[in-house]
């Protein structure tokens, strides 16, 4: 069974067991050779360890399903999976690049529509929940806004829809604002063309060191109502700006 599942991996039939084309699949597996140290066993082959993996992470399936169609054990079948994961991370420096604002992104510089309102963006960041297991003594600090414990995650992507930061941990009661201030200050810093406004973070440092978690809740509902109001005003001040520079 585990060579028709890999036999079927390298045809057309693969996108559905590893979402991505055979060609597009080879060359991770020779990727992750080659940059993350990521080495055949006496019983697998990389292509095979990389297979489990991708199809764990993209069918949301159980490790006893894994054992059932590669014929792995549950603790072979983690090894690969904590190895894959490991040479993937090894891959962060190459392909995770972040812009440093000395050049304009093609995609305002070309559109009248966005230059130059946006000529000084590098992209975009958000938020968001990802539901996550965790013991049912941590659950409280992960059940924030969602019925369920998450982790307040933040991205960042350029304009061609490339993720260039992703930081993660984050217990799902974490503020947003609080996130992106460790995002700013940590080791491996979420780069910004411009210094961060150390005076803002330091405002933000005592408010939420001031803030019981009932009033954290609190002026967190507040704010998402404040920042929606100030952010439609500037929208349309923007939308204003540009309409009648494009119109003359």
């Amino acid at each position: 069974m585990r060579a028709q599942i890999m036999t079927q991996i390298a045809s057309t039939e693969g996108r559905k067991i590893v979402r991505m084309g055979p060609e597009t699949f080879l060359d991770l597996c020779d990727k992750l050779q080659q940059f993350g140290r990521l080495f055949p066993t006496r019983q697998a082959t990389v292509e095979e360890q990389v297979a489990k993996t991708l199809y764990i992470l993209t069918h949301n399936v159980r490790n006893r399903e894994i054992q059932f169609w590669f014929r792995r054990s549950g603790e072979t079948t983690s090894r690969h999976f904590h190895r894959v994961i490991r040479s993937l991370i090894e891959l962060e420096d190459k392909y995770l690049k972040q812009p440093d604002g000395s050049e304009i992104p093609l995609e305002i510089l070309g559109n009248n529509k966005f230059y130059p309102y946006f000529k000084d963006c590098v992209g975009a960041i958000d938020g968001t929940h990802v539901r996550v297991k965790v013991s049912s003594k941590d659950a409280p600090k992960y059940r924030g806004r969602k019925d369920f414990p998450t982790q307040n995650v933040l991205v960042a992507c350029s304009f061609d829809l490339r993720f260039t930061y992703v930081l993660c941990g984050w217990e799902g009661t974490a503020s947003d604002s609080r996130v992106l201030k460790n995002a700013l200050c940590r080791s491996d810093p979420l780069n910004v063309p411009t210094d961060p406004d150390e005076e803002l973070i330091a405002e933000v440092d005592e408010e939420l060191a001031n803030q019981s978690p009932s009033q954290h809740r609190n002026i967190l509902r507040d704010d998402d109502d404040e920042y929606a109001r100030l952010g439609e005003n500037l929208r349309d001040s923007i939308a204003t700006t540009m309409w009648r520079d494009y119109s003359s």
